[in-house]
């Protein structure tokens, strides 16, 4: 009977511990690296380009500046194409980065009083309609374009560093 109650006393103890969160070191983003956009966006495929991470942190690895908090704000790839299964003649628009993962950026370590941007899974996007795609007209008229603004989506990183790792 003890060993029974010693067996419970363990479990119970086990079981109503707190979970510590572990987190796991990933690559440091450094200037030049690539943001890579998928191309579907909900309804609409867009014809993707990479854009290039511009770092603004003080300090640099290899020469290069470490990408920081608010360096994706600042990416931008403009003049990309895109259509939907409606509008079939193309449109225009701007791939931007929305929002971060959560395992995109540094929790313990800091540059300049940033967080510094990490590899990590993938990123939400954002693609801003300039020129809406347009739907060909059922008979003898104009073109009629699609109504959204923009689109939501998701991209990932591509870096060149494989030595530096932050968490």
């Amino acid at each position: 009977m003890l060993k029974e109650d010693l067996l419970r006393h363990f479990c119970r103890l086990r079981w109503n511990m707190p979970q510590q969160k572990t987190i796991m070191a990933d690559f440091i983003l450094i200037e030049g690296d690539k943001a890579n956009f998928l191309p579907n966006f909900g309804p609409a495929i867009v014809f993707v380009q990479p854009g290039t991470l511009s770092g603004s942190g003080p300090a640099t690895f290899n020469g290069k500046k470490l990408c920081v908090d608010g360096d994706e704000k600042k990416l931008s790839v403009p003049g990309c194409s895109y259509i939907t299964a409606q509008h079939s003649i193309p449109g225009t628009g701007t791939l931007k980065i929305a929002a971060l993962a959560g395992d995109q950026k540094t929790i313990k370590m800091k540059t300049g009083g940033k967080a510094m941007l990490l590899k990590g899974s993938q990123f939400t996007a954002t693609f801003e309609i300039q020129s809406p795609a347009q739907q060909p007209p059922p008979g003898p008229g104009s073109p009629i374009p699609d109504a959204n603004p923009q689109y939501s989506g998701n991209g990932m990183f591509a870096t060149t560093n494989t030595k530096l790792q932050g968490a």
